[in-house]
């Protein structure tokens, strides 16, 4: 299993969310660029980023400041957040990212997904976020009707090949995350399924590891001294 390190950012600036309200924003003394720095020199070979701005405006609003971690850090990096046009997956594509994330476009407009899957294969991921089994769009601001399990199987069937699940009621709450449901998505699916939201503790990833899901990504426990990188690491068996 991989451990991807988050960086979230709103206005330049690391931040970490609690249940996806962006009033809850807890602000670091770290710049998006040290952190990705110090998760580099713990032995990370994967990160997760995202354009906390973007993911509401729909704008890539930090997309400078992604770059330049891009080309300073030499990792692969996944980015999410406001992506929701074939010129922005491109512009990130082309300046080193490994992999975009659709949220909301993934959601709203299922024929760009399956162009843009078609176009650029697995550099396509995307990103279920969801509140009470239903998918949330709009930096997890707008609940939709759509059911995340069916959502993840349309997904399958278009050729996606990457989901990132997180489960928004346990994201940045230090307090475990939702191990029942990605049980149920290995096993129900062939995707590759990241969990997020709420991972606290080594047992956690342990426990991802076994149960078959594909990568974790850990936030707020490393910035709270939580969980300790290498060790995660190290556990994963990457």
């Amino acid at each position: 299993m991989l451990i991807f390190p988050a960086i979230d950012i709103i206005e330049g600036q690391v931040v970490r969310l609690t249940i996806g309200e962006y009033a809850s924003a807890k602000k670091y003394l770290l710049t998006p660029l040290s952190a990705a720095e110090q998760f580099c020199e713990a032995g990370a070979k994967y990160m997760h980023v995202v354009d906390l701005d973007g993911a509401r405006s729909g704008r890539a609003d930090n997309a400078r400041t992604i770059e330049d971690i891009v080309k300073r850090c030499k990792m692969f990096v996944e980015v999410g957040g406001g992506i929701r046009t074939e010129e922005r997956i491109k512009s990130y594509l082309d300046c080193g990212v490994g992999r975009v994330i659709l949220g909301t476009a993934a959601v709203k407009n299922s024929d760009f997904v399956s162009k843009m899957v078609a176009k650029f294969g697995d550099k396509i991921a995307v990103g279920v976020d969801v509140k009470q089994g239903k998918v949330a769009v709009n930096g997890w601001e707008e609940l939709t009707a759509t059911d995340a399990i069916s959502f993840c199987r349309a997904l399958q069937d278009m050729g996606v090949d990457n989901i990132i699940y997180t489960d928004i009621s346990r994201d940045g709450t230090l307090k475990g995350t939702n191990l029942d449901i990605y049980k149920v998505l290995c096993h129900t699916l062939s995707l590759k399924i990241t969990a997020s939201g709420g991972i606290t503790n080594i047992d956690e990833i342990e426990q991802l590891k076994n149960m078959g899901v594909y990568a974790a990504i850990v936030g707020k426990a490393l910035y709270e001294g939580r969980i300790d990188l290498k060790r995660a690491i190290e556990v994963a068996g990457e």
